[in-house]
């Protein structure tokens, strides 16, 4: 029962408030701790400075009463001084003093103490001053307290609203590059149903062109040898006026030189449109998205196929040296989809070249299981910043309304769904390099994700 009453007793100690009581009396030290000795805990000091240590040290009061009239320091300079100090600038301070003068308390009072008590100081009239300060300051840090609660709650809060934005934000951008590849894959749609359309109503005409270019080929050669049969008649009647005529229309005509052009105008012409046909072919290859099945195919065909597409875009500023690897591999993929990222990187390539340029394309074996692919250019290379940035969605340095920042964003993803890798490299001012890694077949993974909307 002891042993209980005693931890009450240190648990009610430890709760009271703190006084501290300064004067330079030892008479009034001891009078007034006496008063106060019941419901608080009371320090004493005799002097301004030790009354500063006191408040300044690693347990500040929760209230002074300081005597105005010291030696050495007064209670105005101890209060001044005290209001200075960030660890006791909010203590409440309750001046004492034996002048009853008006302008004596209104200085006190002016220079930041919260009340003003004369000596003799009677017990009752202390106790209630005291008591009434302790309450406001409880009530002070009470509110103090829940003040730096509120906040915390508030950062807490505020930082749950930052989170669930960003991940909202994150949402709504997954959102939009789904919606942008799904636009991708619809104008793809759109372009290989074109091409088909294109491709039948071309091939159409160069149909018939081509079989009327070989009919007038056949006519030809049957009117050179009517002309050669009808000189070797004439020649048997040269001094016939006639004949002189016949000549004379033949060198008039310059004879000879459409014998030779008229050949070789044909020849050109059956070069025009097998090139025409391949135009055609390369285009509904690379663009038609019934054909995008998982197959065995070409690398340096589907290069060759892009490059004539994009070929007039190119030529007239850049050349191009195709540096194919002998015993390069078929390998198993999306042709068109590959055969898109070819036609992105050399696209940019073209961009990236101002006025005269080159553009590399090496292929390599890399292992028995993969190869490589590399497209370089001479232009004007990339910044550090932006090279950290041009595989992200909606990433672009072109002018608005020039780029959509799609373009290697769905060329990544191309790469990955076929096992791969793409890197670039780049020199500001010197060019830039795309590296391609493919395997050469895929795995059962990659074949069941052929139904995925990747591009």
């Amino acid at each position: 029962m002891i042993f209980i009453t005693l931890i009450a007793n240190v648990i009610t100690l430890k709760n009271k408030p703190n006084i501290l009581v300064v004067d330079d009396a030892p008479f009034n030290l001891k009078m007034i701790a006496a008063m106060l000795a019941k419901d608080y805990q009371v320090l004493t000091a005799d002097c301004g400075q030790q009354a500063l240590d006191l408040a300044t040290g690693p347990t500040p009061p929760d209230l002074i009463l300081l005597d105005v009239m010291m030696p050495e320091m007064d209670g105005y300079q101890v209060l001044a001084r005290l209001r200075q100090h960030p660890q006791a600038c909010n203590i409440p301070v309750i001046f004492l003093t034996a002048m009853t003068e008006l302008a004596e308390e209104s200085q006190g009072l002016e220079s930041g103490a919260v009340d003003y008590l004369t000596k003799p100081v009677h017990a009752s009239i202390l106790l209630a001053r005291v008591r009434t300060q302790i309450e406001l300051k409880q009530g002070r840090d009470r509110l103090r307290d829940q003040n730096a609660q509120l906040e915390q709650l508030v950062e807490q809060r505020t930082a749950h609203l930052r989170a669930s934005l960003e991940e909202q934000q994150m949402l709504n951008d997954k959102l939009a590059e789904t919606q942008r590849h799904l636009l991708q894959a619809d104008k793809m749609a759109s372009l290989g149903q074109l091409a088909a359309g294109v491709a039948h109503e071309i091939n159409n005409p160069v149909s018939f062109v081509n079989t009327n270019l070989g009919a007038l080929e056949r006519y030809t050669e049957a009117m050179f040898a009517i002309i050669e049969a009808a000189d070797k008649a004439a020649a048997h009647a040269p001094d016939s006026s006639d004949y002189a005529v016949y000549q004379q229309i033949k060198r008039d005509k310059d004879f000879e030189f459409l014998r030779e052009d008229v050949v070789q105008t044909l020849s050109e012409s059956h070069d025009g449109l097998a090139r025409v046909r391949k135009i055609v072919a390369d285009l509904k290859s690379y663009a038609h998205r019934g054909s995008d099945k998982l197959e065995i195919f070409s690398v340096h065909d589907g290069i060759d196929s892009t490059l004539n597409i994009v070929w007039n875009d190119l030529k007239y500023k850049c050349t191009v040296d195709k540096q194919y690897a002998a015993d390069l591999p078929d390998i198993q993929g999306y042709p068109s989809q590959l055969n898109q990222v070819f036609m992105n990187l050399l696209v940019n390539a073209g961009h990236a070249i101002e006025h005269s340029g080159k553009i590399t394309i090496t292929t390599e074996r890399d292992g028995e299981e993969h190869i490589k692919i590399r497209i370089s250019d001479t232009g004007s290379g990339i910044s550090p910043e932006n090279l950290a940035h041009i595989f992200d969605p909606f990433f672009t340095t072109k002018p608005v309304g020039q780029g959509t920042g799609l373009g290697l964003a769905l060329a990544i993803k191309i790469i990955h769904k076929h096992q791969g890798h793409i890197s670039c490299d780049s020199v500001v001012g010197a060019g830039t390099t795309f590296t391609l890694r493919l395997p050469t077949h895929l795995t059962l993974a990659d074949v069941l994700a052929e139904t995925d909307d990747t591009v």
